[in-house]
């Protein structure tokens, strides 16, 4: 009998064992990885959550800064480099029933104006929502700008003259050594759709498709324009200023003219930042949004190797002399509130141009 109950005991050890390893064992990982996922990436309860696509190496030293002044931890969500900012928009809308994020920082502003066409934005006028030109916030408070980027004809002075009369030159003839990027994404489509606003549709599509007509070259982002034109593939191309100065600062031979439209006014896209709805740290959120449209932050980012341009009032002494000339002319930017139907509609006509 203790032979046979020592056999029973052992089967038993066994079954137990198996079912450990079958069973609970693989539950209590689900269970941790599930916990290290929503802290990772949502943060405890107790966080405010800021999904953001301004890069990293700018923007996580300011979201560090306001944590440790404030005392309000956060939990930081960045977009990657594949994705750029349609990841992190394309996210938000998918958790619009369930929201997961608080405030959200992104690099360029058609975007955000999507999110407050869909009703997933909370108003908010604080103290830097008053600092701020009406050209680059909503009426509303949805979503306010800060920190602009330009868009300019980057040139290489190796290969033209850099005068606006050979730049006009230019721009009137061949252009086969000539790039932009394709205007489905980006600020190339917020130029595409500040041009189908002041232009209106018909004008714009007869631009564009002259300017293929006299070739082009259309590429896939705005870094790649750069490097073609900063090492002398191309002549001249259109970008933004932040990729201006990456090319400059390399030492290549470039310099740079703003793109003005005809009546003068250049074209300027802001970083924005908005509360989303369904927040559970409203106040927190208000705090951080408020820090991010400070003076202070605007010369941070000012400083940055990207140069962004303050759009509030700043001490003109504080800025660099980069930032102070594109300040003047951002100071002509095209107003931005009213591009979301452009955006939109102009959106559509090139889906079916592209992507037929």
């Amino acid at each position: 009998m203790r032979k046979r109950s020592s056999g029973l005991a052992a089967r038993g050890g066994r079954v137990w064992t198996d079912l450990l390893l079958r069973v609970v064992v693989p539950l209590v990982v689900i269970a941790g990885l599930l916990l290290g996922y929503r802290f990772l990436w949502v943060g405890p309860r107790d966080r405010l959550v800021v999904y953001c696509t301004h890069d990293s190496i700018y923007s996580k030293q300011v979201l560090e800064e306001f944590e440790e002044r404030s005392g309000i931890a956060t939990s930081m969500v960045f977009d990657t480099e594949a994705t750029k900012s349609l990841g992190l928009v394309e996210r938000l809308i998918r958790e619009k029933n369930a929201p997961r994020c608080d405030v959200f920082w992104n690099n360029e502003l058609l975007g955000t104006m999507d999110l407050a066409e869909r009703g997933m934005l909370l108003g908010y006028k604080g103290s830097g929502f008053a600092r701020i030109p009406d050209a680059f916030k909503d009426p509303e408070g949805l979503w306010v700008g800060f920190a602009a980027r330009m868009r300019v004809i980057i040139v290489n002075i190796a290969k033209m003259q850099p005068t606006e009369g050979a730049m006009s030159a230019a721009l009137d003839g061949d252009l086969s050594r000539a790039a932009i990027a394709k205007p489905l994404y980006g600020t190339t489509l917020t130029h595409y759709a500040v041009l189908w606003d002041h232009w209106g549709a018909e004008r714009l599509k007869s631009w564009h498709r002259d300017i293929r007509r006299r070739g082009i070259r259309e590429l896939t982002g705005n870094a790649t324009v750069k490097n073609l034109v900063a090492e002398g593939v191309c002549d001249f191309g259109f970008t933004d200023t932040d990729d201006y100065f990456d090319a400059r600062d390399e030492g290549k031979p470039v310099t740079m003219f703003p793109v003005r439209l005809d009546d003068g006014r250049v074209i300027s896209i802001p970083n924005s930042v908005c509360i989303l709805k369904g927040s559970r740290r409203v106040e927190a959120a208000k705090k951080l949004v408020d820090y991010l449209l400070s003076e202070e932050v605007e010369l941070v980012l000012a400083d940055s190797k990207a140069r962004q341009i303050p759009l509030g009032q700043v001490a003109g002494a504080r800025l660099n002399a980069d930032v102070r000339e594109l300040k003047n002319w951002a100071e002509q930017g095209y107003p931005l509130p009213r591009l979301g139907k452009a955006r939109t509609d102009c959106l559509v006509w090139l889906k079916s141009e592209y992507l037929k």
